[in-house]
This record gives structure tokens, sequence and C-alpha cells, in this order.
């Protein structure tokens, strides 16, 4: 986190694909925006009540993907990998324009996003980032399942493990700083079912615009997809891209230390929403210098809000 204005793109960016559950065609423009807006989508395919705010209390769905809504019923889903890539490059404001209800899975990752975010480049503003420091510990169990967000100096680290019956997956673990870290295999691991539940899936209606192009599909001890893996973690790297877009539906940076075990996006919209419940779990701060300690957050860079 080394850059601590706000910032926005410099030029407009376009991504065409498909919904992964929906199977629709769908065009996504992504437009800079003035400081403070924040992230907004538009459905451009909607003449009135088309801004949908991504943010923690406005997911209405979180199977299998993210949903957000807005107070019509209008809604956008498959937000998270786009929210990945916007919190991982630091975009603090930007207008989505979407034509379709889905934002389109592209390669199955964050890589194209990103890719094409670096290539249009970066407008700073003169306006200071905003951070939410986590003050307590919070957590949420569901049977085996299991998350929890805790206090850190200034990173936000993200703790992440899966366990698989499969054989081939199995279990993986990997741990992550946000703001300092290389985030390359994060952005390009592609998300991933098992063959056997395919048939299932689109039979209650997701998966219907998957293919071994946008998609990992396991079948026993080996993957269907010719090229193989992109790197040697990248089941549970993506989980790690879901959750670091499902957790800058906060609005703000975060500075905690996440712990998970076998979640996804309804577990991590659970914490937030748990956090956000009490007002002495998290503080909201307004950075005042150019730079910030990597060892810790000294009290006099910051400059409360809340």
């Amino acid at each position: 986190m080394s850059s601590l204005n706000q910032k926005t793109l410099k030029s407009a960016v376009k991504f065409d694909g498909v919904g992964l559950h929906t199977g629709k065609k769908v065009s996504v423009k992504v437009l800079p925006s003035e400081p403070n807006t924040g992230i907004i989508f538009k459905r451009v395919d909607l003449k009135k009540n088309n801004i949908i705010i991504p943010n923690v209390f406005n997911v209405t769905n979180a199977t299998l993907c993210t949903t957000i809504s807005n107070e019509f019923g209008v809604t956008v889903s498959t937000i998270e990998h786009l929210m990945g890539s916007f919190y991982g490059l630091g975009i603090d404001n930007a207008l989505v324009e979407i034509n379709s209800q889905e934002v389109p899975i592209m390669d199955g990752s964050a890589k194209v996003f990103v890719e094409k975010f670096l290539n249009a480049g970066f407008k700073k503003s003169n306006l200071p980032i905003k951070i939410i420091k986590i003050k307590n510990n919070v957590s949420i169990k569901d049977g085996s399942k299991f998350i929890s967000i805790d206090k850190s100096n200034v990173s936000l680290d993200i703790d992440f493990e899966i366990k698989y019956s499969n054989s081939f997956i199995g279990s993986q673990k990997n741990k992550i700083n946000v703001y300092e870290n290389d985030l390359l295999d994060i952005y390009n691991s592609r998300t991933f079912c098992l063959y056997e539940d395919i048939e299932n899936l689109r039979a209650n209606g997701f998966a219907k615009g998957g293919t071994l192009d946008n998609a990992i599909v396991v079948k026993e001890k080996s993957i269907l997809n010719k090229n193989g893996l992109r790197n040697n973690l990248e089941f549970v790297n993506h989980k790690i891209l879901d959750c670091m877009g499902d957790l800058y539906l906060s609005g703000y940076k975060i500075v905690g230390s996440i712990k998970c075990s076998q979640g996804g996006h309804s577990l991590t919209n659970k914490l937030l929403r748990k956090v956000f419940s009490d007002k002495t779990n998290f503080s909201i701060f307004e950075i005042k210098e150019k730079t910030i300690p990597h060892v810790y957050i000294d009290k006099t860079v910051l400059k409360s809000i809340a």
C-alpha cells in the first residue's frame, strides 16, 4: 500500500463475454469516476432504477457467486472477480456500465480484467484513501466452515484453506498479504467445479455459460482442461480471489487479518455484516500522508473520521 491517494482509471475499458450462470452475452464498460464516488454499477439495459451499489448489505444472494441488488430489485451477479481486480489494483472509484444481469466470466479468473486495467493506466487524485481498521476479533462458524477477522498493524492478510474429498483437489492452504505480495497467481486462478456436479448445477439454473474455456473441471484424479493448472495452488488461490472481491463490498481498504477454512461468498458476507453490526469492531480512517509505514500505522498518520 504505497500510494495512498484515491485513484481511478485513465480511460474507459470494455469487456465482452458471457455470464457463467446465465449463459447470456454481456458487455461491460468500466469508466473513470470522481474521487469519493466509490464503485458503482449501472444497468444500461434499463432506463430507470438502474444504479446498484456493491455494499455488504446489498448482497441478496451468495450461492455460487455474489449478487447485489438495489431497492427496486435490480440485480448484478458474479461481481467478485471484477471487485477483486479493483481491490488488488487499488482502484477506489469507477463506474461499471453493464447491459445484462451478470458480469462476464471471461476466462474464469481476474486475468483479463487486470491486464486491461493495467494497460489503461491509472489517474491519481489529490484526495486520500479511507481504510477500515479492525479492532476486535469477529468470527462466524457454520459446521466445519469457519471465518474470522482480527486486528493487524498495517496489512490485510488472508489465510485460506480448502478441503475437498476429491483426491486431485484435496486440501490446499495459502496465505497472502494483499497490499505487499505479488498477486499474479491470485488474479490468474480460475473458478472450478467437479465434473459430477455439472448436471445438477445446470438443472438448478447455474453454469449455463460454463465451458472449459472459463472454468477448471475436475474429473476423478485429473482435470479436463488441456493446458493444465496455471499454478500449484490454483484452487485455493481462486477462493482467495473471491474473498478479496467480497471483502471490497466493505467500500474501503481493510487493515485486518482474515482466517478462513472451507468458506465462500456467503460466509464472507456474514462475517462483514457481523463486523459492521457493532461500531466497536472497527474504525474508519483517512490517510493524511503520502506513504504509510510498513511496520505499523502511526497514530499521527491517521485522522479518524468514524
